[in-house]
């Protein structure tokens, strides 16, 4: 078929999903990764273990277990063609991510007991991060400016009492009349005194 031919339709773009997953699962992960740098920085296994291998290890595990959940939650979330914020996608996938990882650790009673804890804890995660993500969102507006009022002042509102100021071209050149001339004073000054 020839390029022309007005038949051949372009291919859309990806949805939106692949680009989800960065925020659904790998920035989770990630943080939980420094959290569980973080917790084994002050952990009673440090002195035992050594500072470094300990922090490592719980930042693994926290990693690989949010990792894990982000995943499930994901694929039961497509699979059930459910939004981001559905919360029984986040259960189911606590219970499957549990399951796994429990049988690892403990056999078919760390399976049940991980399953349970995990549906729990990540259903909760999940909904503290749906009531929680308005509040930050509009915190965020109000300390970066991000309404489109404020789009020319730049991506910092700085408040009103704060010393730092952004000067705009007039104001920098008006400063550097300014200090031009307490440079000529000075200089001015160190003069005179040298002659007397």
């Amino acid at each position: 078929m020839a390029s022309g031919d007005p038949k051949i339709l372009e291919a859309e773009p990806p949805s939106s999903s692949t680009d989800s997953w960065k925020e659904r699962i790998f920035i989770p992960t990630l943080l939980a990764g420094i959290v569980g740098g973080g917790v084994g920085l002050v952990s009673k296994h440090r002195n035992v273990h050594g500072l470094a291998k300990i922090s490592a290890t719980y930042a693994t595990n926290l990693a690989i277990v949010t990792g894990c959940y982000c995943g499930a939650r994901e694929f039961v979330r497509a699979a059930r063609k459910t939004g981001p914020n559905d919360l029984l996608s986040s259960a189911i996938a606590g219970f499957g991510t549990g399951a796994l990882l429990g049988r690892l650790q403990g056999g078919r009673p760390g399976a049940i007991r991980y399953s349970i804890i995990f549906a729990i804890a990540g259903t909760a995660a999940d909904f503290t991060a749906v009531k929680l993500e308005p509040i930050l969102r509009n915190y965020s507006e109000s300390i970066l400016g991000n309404n489109s009022s404020q789009k020319k002042d730049g991506w910092l509102k700085l408040p009103e009492w704060s010393p730092i100021q952004v000067l705009d071209e007039e104001a920098i050149a008006a400063k550097q009349a300014r200090e031009q001339q307490l440079y000529a004073q000075r200089a001015l000054g160190k003069l005179n005194k040298e002659e007397s």
